[in-house]
């Protein structure tokens, strides 16, 4: 098992009743892109929702390209699990009734989404970490970076890690899971924690695994943007309940650009801010001023205080906002039960693409996500191997290798991306993307052997290659649809480009 967010954790969990079960997490256990998720995890509870009418929403969300069978599973499976997590004592918001109490966000047509105040992934992570921590098969290797996975006979056999020490080591299994989040730290501006470094993707792809709808890639509108302060995201949830976009002059301007104002998908959002910021030649703002000032402390109390930090009032004042990279929708191609197209290796969660998502996420449907495919996946890892032991003696520590610099660094990567492959592309700009990609790429390949063990060398290479990859299929995609916007192909193509891009252009499975 590589990661430890939800995907990986619910699935670590079903499979030791099979076999003892390797977690290896690339930083402590807290760090996951999990336990960042503010908002909530959405599910067809209540009495005016249904499974049918959440993947309504999805799909159209999706912009045309979800999978419809991946969609189905999830919002039919969705509930079950959800209600699991309360049976395990998860701590979400109730209402009078004691029933638990549902908020809204963009492009949902009901309430829907199950929160914790707004820190809901921390509190998930929480009661995964305690069946975790009581369920003695499991074992967990803190700060162990994955580097690459051993491939035998075609087949993959396990993975090579490096410790905190730099010592580099191999663990053996009979069927591996990749559950190492998204790469938003693939771009200069993101929402993700530093940990997103796109490392699933790279090392599946290397092991000759396919990678699909990489184009793709989600920017959340709403993200703080104060001189000094760190970047900060501002949940989806505020909006859902009636937080306005506004320019300079204090003017909603949402209207202008789409129907569905404020409550418009995260893609829609995003660009019509950079229109209105474009517009008005300056900054963009969220404001709550409207709304009861106790009941938005109360209900935001992390979003709140990291205001405060930065010195203004969440209740009160205007927050200055722009969009940073926050999912990517594309990553290792799967099935609906996490099997990628290299066997014994599994995906699931944001580094897996199924297909569920299409070309632009429904807010809160990752975490949903990780639960349904993590426990998929885990199910298809048990019929497979028939009871296996994964035990710890199969970790072997390697030759230690130390290294000193990198060239290019990461910022410089980063920067690239963002200026050339973020929320509004065009060719001139990913050609030169793609190209100085390509060089990277193979300085990094060139420069494996020597700086293999070092842990900056394995960030930038994860980088780069996860960058390229998205570059390359965001050159290839002729037109504009969910998370890719292409402003020389500024329009939806179905006739042309409703498929898939994977290492060639070709529909997914069974299409």
């Amino acid at each position: 098992m590589i990661g430890s967010g939800i995907a990986g954790l619910r699935a670590a969990i079903a499979l030791a009743a099979a076999g003892d079960v390797i977690i290896l997490t690339k930083a402590g256990t807290a760090e996951s892109n999990t336990g960042y998720a503010q908002g909530g995890i959405a599910a067809a509870v209540g009495a005016d929702d249904s499974p049918e009418l959440h993947a309504e929403d999805t799909i159209k969300a999706g912009d045309g390209l979800c999978d419809d069978h991946a969609v189905r599973l999830l919002v039919a499976d969705g509930p079950r699990y959800v209600r699991e997590l309360l049976g395990w004592g998860a701590a979400f918001d109730r209402d009078a009734n004691g029933e638990p109490a549902l908020g809204r966000e963009g492009a949902h047509t009901v309430r829907r989404v199950l929160h914790a105040r707004d820190a809901t992934g921390r509190e998930i992570a929480r009661v995964l970490w305690e069946r975790v921590a009581s369920t003695p098969r499991i074992r967990v290797l803190d700060d162990a970076l994955a580097a690459h996975l051993i491939v035998t006979d075609g087949a993959c056999a396990g993975a090579e890690f490096v410790d905190r020490e730099g010592v580099r080591h191999r663990v053996g299994a009979r069927a591996t899971l990749l559950a190492t989040g998204g790469a938003g730290q693939v771009f200069r501006e993101t929402t993700n924690p530093a940990i997103a470094t796109g490392d699933g993707v790279a090392m599946a792809f290397r092991a000759g695994a396919r990678v699909t709808d990489l184009e793709f890639v989600q920017f959340h509108p709403t993200v703080m943007q104060v001189s000094g302060a760190p970047r900060f995201l501002l949940s989806e949830a505020l909006r859902g309940e009636g937080a306005r976009l506004v320019n300079a002059v204090g003017e909603r301007f949402m209207s202008r650009y789409e129907p569905a104002g404020e409550l418009a998908s995260r893609d829609l959002v995003s660009r019509a801010m950079v229109r209105e910021a474009a517009r008005t030649g300056a900054p963009v703002y969220l404001t709550l001023e409207h709304l009861d000032h106790a009941y938005v402390r109360t209900r935001f109390p992390t979003i709140a205080e990291v205001c405060r930090e930065a010195g203004l009032d969440l209740a009160r004042d205007r927050i200055p906002v722009s969009p940073a990279a926050h999912y990517v929708m594309g990553g290792i191609e799967t099935d609906a039960d996490g099997r990628t197209s290299v066997p014994a290796l599994y995906a699931a969660g944001e580094v897996a693409c199924t297909g569920v998502h299409g070309a632009n996420r429904l807010a809160s449907n990752s975490l949903l996500e990780g639960l349904v495919f993590g426990a998929r996946a885990a199910s298809a890892m048990q019929d497979a191997v028939r009871l296996p032991t994964l035990r710890s003696a199969r970790v072997e520590s390697l030759v230690t290798t130390h290294a000193a610099t990198l060239v290019p660094g990461a910022d410089a990567v980063r920067d690239l991306m963002w200026r050339h492959v973020g929320l509004i592309r065009s060719r001139d700009a990913l050609e030169e993307s793609v190209s100085a990609l390509s060089g990277w790429s193979a300085a990094v390949t060139a420069a494996e052997a020597r700086l293999g063990a070092d842990r900056e060398f394995r960030r930038v290479s994860s980088i780069v290659t996860a960058g390229l990859l998205i570059a390359r299929a965001a050159l290839r995609r002729e037109e504009s649809r969910g998370g890719h916007f292409r402003a020389d192909f500024a329009a939806r193509d179905d006739l042309h480009w409703k498929l898939h891009i994977a290492d060639v252009l070709a529909p997914r499975f069974g299409m």
